[in-house]
């Protein structure tokens, strides 16, 4: 009787280990994901299919809300969650072909600098993966339109260029 109290006492200890762990390890994941984009130290220009467009330091591409007034961010918390605003503790360096005056620094509700692009407060989509990816494009969410913004800080409104399908070689569409 006692050695099936102490194997069920170190199976509970063992699980309630285990449990702690999870929940450690998973509200740092948590904490790290919601936070937003790590500072900026440059913002340059990538060629996409949608022409040459501002990415930040980490290549990924940057997009402007349509509903933001001019240097005033009016993207919602939940969206914020979908949508990261790019934030710096100091202004962002200007790659070639980058204006460095249309890069400024406003402040977002709570205090953090959001950096903006000729009056527009940039924002990551958490859909792009990869550098140059532009997933967000054109999208309708949170109340308004998003754009991936040109050279000079507008929003280019085109949609990307897609290859062309792949054809089934027996025409039954189910490529067999």
């Amino acid at each position: 009787m006692n050695r099936k109290r102490l194997s069920f006492g170190f199976v509970a200890v063992v699980i309630a280990s285990m449990l702690v762990i999870i929940v450690a390890t998973s509200y740092g994941a948590a904490k790290t994901a919601g936070r937003a984009v790590a500072p900026a130290s440059s913002i340059s220009l990538k060629q996409t299919s949608l022409g040459k467009t501002l990415v930040g330091a980490n290549g990924r591409i940057l997009y402007l809300f349509e509903a933001d007034k001019r240097n005033q961010s009016r993207l919602s918390s939940a969206g914020q969650a979908v949508w990261p605003p790019l934030t710096s503790v100091k202004r962002p360096a200007a790659g070639s072909g980058v204006t460095a005056s249309h890069i400024t620094l406003i402040k977002r509700p709570g205090g953090a600098s959001q950096v903006a692009y000729n009056g527009h407060p940039l924002y990551y989509f958490v859909g792009d993966h990869r550098p140059g990816q532009t997933k967000g494009q054109g999208l309708n969410e949170f109340g308004a339109l998003w754009y991936v913004l040109s050279p000079a800080g507008e929003a280019i409104t085109s949609t990307p260029k897609k290859p062309a399908a792949a054809s089934s070689s027996s025409g039954n569409g189910y490529g067999y």
